[in-house]
């Protein structure tokens, strides 16, 4: 469907036309027209779905019609992360271009000077205030914001911001909204947690499903079976074989992607860390500096697993194996989104991290590729995830274990004789 075939404004269109936005995806197809007629919305859409146009387009819609009050803040969109948030910002600075609508982000780890000038936006009454609930209800308690006269609250990612303990948060802020207030909800999963908050906060809603939390076919997956001490050898291995390029490894632990970090630049490869520990203006350059192709490796944490809006990224590592499957769809997710469709997700599975892994093959119901590892190695365990369950790992929590002397091997990010069972998109 193209986007001029919806009830959308003038305004709204010259900014999607002077994008390049002409037909929408499938989550916009369905959420749009409910949304401009006021109803509430319990959609269900993978991360890159084009969710975030599916609920700011129509609101910018509604905004710019006027009739709501110019000192108010008439619409409250929260995000998980500080750096979701900030990517919300922008899509907004864009589709908003011919639409006289104000738009605040709100989130932690600023300093004074961003806090003040945060309260000053939320006082003067920004139209949409995009925000963290942490720091959202900071400023509530401060008195600086007055959620009186909003009419829309949307929750983005909203079984993210649950596993990071924000529920009591979201519930406070929920109160101080009026009665009358549009209430959406997006959320990648369906734990009975989002089904709990679903029905507390929602009225009525109409429910969409797109796609829910299953990583692209193109997705190339495919796992290295190992012992905890072999991850780093094999990781060496596979960057001599082939310079790395926009690639990102992703580790549980902080304290692991510091780790890998340091020991991946005394290689000279172009690395960075990012995690929770860095400041906020730190983080911000991380991330500027590896969009702008300065920065060849990224290693981190879950902290951009989600929401971050990187669509060349060719190669993704789970150096560790992650909580749940959720997260390793979000990992795996941040690659196979640029023009040619396709990525490569490689996972180091230890043998503490056996039975996890069986979690993660059994959630998207196919068995993912072992990729032999070179006898050069050493011998390696075998995948028996069901004996191995409820290992305990033998190291302190992040180390990254013993580093056996540099092996030789015949490993390669894209083996020739890798199950090749999946397909491109239709477009």
């Amino acid at each position: 469907m193209k986007f001029d075939e919806l009830k959308l404004e003038d305004a709204i269109l010259d900014g999607l036309y002077a994008m390049h936005f002409e037909e929408t995806t499938p989550i916009q197809e369905l959420s749009i027209p409910p949304i401009l007629e006021r109803k509430d919305i319990m959609g269900f859409a993978q991360t890159g779905s084009g969710k975030t146009a599916a609920y700011v387009l129509p609101v910018l819609n509604e905004l710019s019609k006027g009739g709501y009050p110019a000192d108010a803040i008439n619409a409250v969109i929260m995000s998980p992360t500080r750096e979701l948030a900030q990517q919300i910002d922008q899509q907004i600075e864009g589709f908003s271009y011919y639409v006289p609508v104000s738009a605040v982000a709100v989130y932690g780890g600023t300093d004074g000077i961003a806090y003040s000038q945060q309260e000053r936006g939320l006082r003067m009454g920004a139209d949409i205030v995009i925000a963290t609930p942490g720091r959202l209800l900071s400023h509530l308690n401060m008195g600086s914001v007055d959620l009186s006269q909003t009419s829309f609250f949307i929750l983005d990612e909203a079984d993210r911001m649950l596993d990071m303990g924000f529920y009591d948060d979201i519930m406070q802020i929920y109160k101080q909204l009026p009665a009358n207030c549009q209430v959406i909800m997006f959320s990648a999963t369906m734990p009975p947690k989002i089904k709990k908050l679903a029905q507390t906060i929602l009225k009525d809603p109409v429910e969409i499903k797109i796609a829910i939390a299953r990583p692209p076919e193109a997705i190339l997956q495919s796992a290295y079976i190992c012992y905890e001490a072999q991850k780093l050898p094999i990781l060496r291995h596979l960057f001599k074989q082939s310079n790395p390029q926009r690639v990102i490894i992703f580790s549980s632990s902080k304290m692991k992607v510091k780790e890998l970090a340091i020991t991946l630049q005394r290689l000279e490869l172009n690395v960075r860390a990012m995690h929770s520990d860095l400041e906020q203006a730190e983080r911000e350059q991380v991330m500027k500096d590896f969009k702008n192709r300065h920065t060849d490796i990224l290693v981190a944490t879950d902290v951009v697993s989600r929401g971050i809006d990187i669509t060349d990224i060719s190669l993704i590592i789970n150096y560790d194996i992650p909580n749940d499957p959720e997260d390793y769809v979000h990992r795996i997710g941040r690659t196979a989104r640029g023009t040619n469709g396709e990525g490569v997700a490689i996972t180091f599975v230890g043998l503490e991290e056996q039975s996890r892994f069986k979690e993660i093959e059994t959630f998207l119901g196919k068995t993912i590729y072992k990729i032999p590892v070179d006898p050069s190695f050493g011998e390696v365990p075998a995948y028996e995830p069901e004996k191995n369950r409820g290992r305990m790992r033998g190291r302190k929590p992040g180390s990254l274990g013993a580093k056996p002397a540099r092996q030789k091997g015949k490993e390669s990010f894209r083996p020739k004789n890798a199950q090749k069972n999946h397909r491109k998109p239709n477009r």
